[in-house]
């Protein structure tokens, strides 16, 4: 039996149009938070400063700096702006008199990685000089850190305490191009706060050609004259060689087994280099890898010369993990990885040739019609397809795959929604409301939001106590919510656990669900796995099973091999140990009473429900859920412990993703009395038993 052969078919634009000659002659044919990865280790750290491309930019980013509020700085990703850009404006003494440099990340890992790659090149021990600064984890020195690396959201969080951000001399946003909500939010504020303080500066770095919507935005200049502008642009090269962009001839039905065949064209093909796969979750990913391996195992048994080593890379994946796709394979092997959209410019991985791009992305959508905020799977933008493409020319000239129709290509949208206009906004206006800002329609918002998702925010703020009647912010409650560095929903959870006499568990709770994947599932053992997670798992649902194994983790000591006897996440549960203590000081400082339900499961599920009510579900005739505003099917996601098991006639759930359907994340079973007692402005009891939903407004 001779090894599988791929099929797959692309022309190159610019050539003649695919037909029965060149069809002929194909099939003939043999032929995830930025992870840094540096190819120059060998070099002293000076030296592989000055390789880097922004190096010979110096000079003219600080005359921007010191003669404009706000530079605007396009690079690509590997150009070194990161990195560097703080360490120049440190050593030009902007950081003098007790100032600080700050540098925004959309993702936490980023924020951490860059913030070690700075130290080490200052020679510092992080968390003195340079340092980070993420939700539940503060690794700085008020006193002894210049440059500090945080999360776009951990910025905004801190106007909360200094609304002028005083501390501040330069604050350089990194990645803006992604547009995630805290950065638009960022942006909005330092434009305000840049009014009266006109000795902030500002700098905006991004990926992507966008530059132009920055500059006006950040421009405070009406006079019409262009050398008053407040904001300037530079544009920094990039280490980049031709990449040759090839579609398919026709559409791809299955991207997923499209992948793999291209994979096993390129490896079956004389060319030497590294691929690249884009795919768009964890589940995609490990699948490839999955069927890449038995693929490899075929052609190794053929005396096939190079070997493969193929490697996942998504966020979710362990560190050590993430770092082994920057490991250099021998000579005889081709290194092969199967990424998220993380790879598209969070991380340079040195070596690649080949890209496969799959045209799909996963991103978190609302839609103000039910309410409901899920993960989608959504085609790329023109700029992420650029992106991806421009991973293959890094080293030398690459190749682009792309499954999908030159055609299908030109109708891409040309950038990607911004999240500020595909979000729930409900926990950034409650931020909004907590700086002062009482009227956020009138805010300066790089991209306004739509008005209804706007409404549906503030009703939902009205629903949970967080708002009064005219939008404004309730004192203490709303006042307190917009403190907790948790959506508004786990606040409110948290600061109503003391009346129902389970603050010791909702706190457990409410910790353990900001944690990712505890149940660990290696593909070879899902069997084994499965059966010691459902030692854990309780009737009630998800949230009662999390708290069984955080308890179970305390009572074991800790333990990292009982961790791993029931393949639970260990660095996971010591997370969670972090957050509960940051979250329990929180109620603390808010006198919130420190009592348990002494076993009592109903008073824990009813604190669950004051929080969680607006994401209430009934059980269908057809076996599914429907929510009670908006009759939206939902269902039970297969690593809930509820999947699979006699369906609750009544859910609350966290979040919904969607992928062939909706799916409930975080289920827990519930009594609809509970939603009429504990929310009764939000449902009623219609007059035939069930519940009807009652629409909240915000004068």
């Amino acid at each position: 039996m001779a090894a599988p052969r791929a099929t797959m078919k692309f022309w190159k634009p610019g050539t003649e149009a695919p037909g029965i000659s060149e069809e002929r002659e194909l099939t003939s044919e043999t032929t995830v938070s930025p992870i840094i990865f540096n190819p120059n280790t060998a070099l002293s750290i000076e030296k592989q400063r000055q390789k880097l491309p922004v190096f010979k930019h110096r000079n003219n980013i600080l005359y921007l700096v010191e003669s404009h509020q706000t530079v605007i700085i396009v690079g690509e990703t590997g150009c070194g702006k990161t990195t560097q850009i703080p360490q120049y404006l440190l050593e030009a003494g902007w950081a003098t008199e007790g100032k600080v440099i700050g540098v925004t990340q959309p993702r936490r890992v980023a924020a951490i990685s860059v913030a070690n790659r700075v130290a080490e090149e200052r020679g510092a021990l992080l968390g003195h000089e340079v340092g980070y600064t993420i939700r539940f984890d503060d690794c700085s020195d008020p006193h002894a850190t210049r440059v500090k690396f945080l999360t776009d959201g951990m910025l905004v969080r801190e106007m909360m305490a200094d609304p002028l951000l005083k501390k501040y001399s330069v604050l350089m946003l990194d990645e803006a191009h992604e547009r995630t909500l805290y950065t638009d939010i960022a942006i909005g504020l330092l434009k305000k706060i840049q009014k009266k303080r006109r000795d902030l500066r500002v700098i905006v770095a991004s990926a992507t050609l966008d530059a132009k919507n920055f500059h006006e935005f950040f421009n405070l200049n009406d006079s019409g004259d262009p050398n008053k502008d407040t904001s300037a642009i530079l544009t920094v090269e990039g280490r980049t060689f031709p990449v040759d962009v090839f579609y398919t001839v026709s559409p791809v039905p299955d991207y997923v087994k499209a992948t793999v065949e291209t994979v096993m064209k390129i490896h079956e093909s004389d060319e030497d280099g590294d691929i690249l796969a884009f795919l768009t979750g964890q589940e995609e990913v490990e699948k490839v890898v999955s069927l890449l391996q038995e693929q490899a195992r075929a052609l190794s048994r053929y005396g096939l010369k190079k070997h493969l080593r193929i490697l996942p890379m998504y966020s979710g994946l362990p560190y050590a993990d993430q770092m082994k796709v920057f490991d250099r394979a021998p000579s005889n092997v081709r290194k092969i990885v199967v990424a998220t959209n993380i790879a598209e410019t969070s991380i340079t991985i040195s070596g690649i040739v080949f890209v496969i791009d799959c045209a799909f992305v996963k991103l978190r959508a609302y839609n103000p019609c039910t309410a409901i905020e899920s993960l989608v799977v959504t085609p790329i933008s023109k700029a992420s397809a650029s992106q991806r493409a421009g991973r293959a020319g890094r080293n030398r000239p690459g190749k682009c795959f792309r499954l999908y129709t030159e055609e299908d290509f030109e109708k891409l949208p040309a950038s990607t929604v911004p999240e500020m206009q595909r979000s729930n906004l409900a926990p950034v206006i409650l931020q909004l409301k907590a700086l002062g800002i009482d009227n956020v329609l009138r805010f300066s918002f790089l991209s306004p939001p739509p008005a209804q998702t706007m409404v549906q925010a503030l009703e939902l703020l009205y629903a949970l106590g967080g708002l009064d009647q005219y939008g404004r912010l309730t004192d203490p409650m709303g006042v307190r919510m917009a403190e907790f560095p948790l959506t508004p929903m786990f606040a409110k959870m948290l600061l109503e656990s003391g009346n129902f006499g389970c603050s010791k568990e909702i706190v457990t709770i409410a910790a353990m669900m900001q944690i990712q994947n505890i149940f660990v599932v290696p593909p070879n053992q899902k069997k084994v796995a499965a059966r010691e997670h459902r030692k854990f798992a309780v009737a009630e649902g998800d949230h009662l099973t999390m708290l069984n194994v955080y308890e179970a983790f305390i009572k074991h000591q800790k333990s990292s091999q009982w961790c791993q006897q029931h393949f639970l996440n260990y660095k996971g549960l010591l997370r969670a140990m972090t957050v509960r203590e940051q979250l329990r000081r929180l109620m603390n400082k808010f006198k919130v009473p420190r009592n348990s339900s002494e076993g009592d499961p109903d008073v824990i599920l009813r604190c669950i429900v004051s929080g969680f009510f607006a994401n209430a579900a009934r059980i269908h005739h057809s076996g599914s859920y429907r929510t009670l505003r908006d009759d939206l099917e939902l269902h039970i996601h297969p690593n809930s412990v509820l999947y699979g098991e006699k369906p609750p006639k009544w859910v609350v759930f966290n979040e919904v993703v969607q992928t062939s359907k909706y799916y409930m994340r975080d289920v827990t079973a519930v009594e609809s009395s509970w939603l009429v007692e504990l929310a009764p402005h939000f449902y009623k009891q219609a007059k035939h038993g069930s519940l009807a939903s009652k629409r909240s407004r915000v004068l």
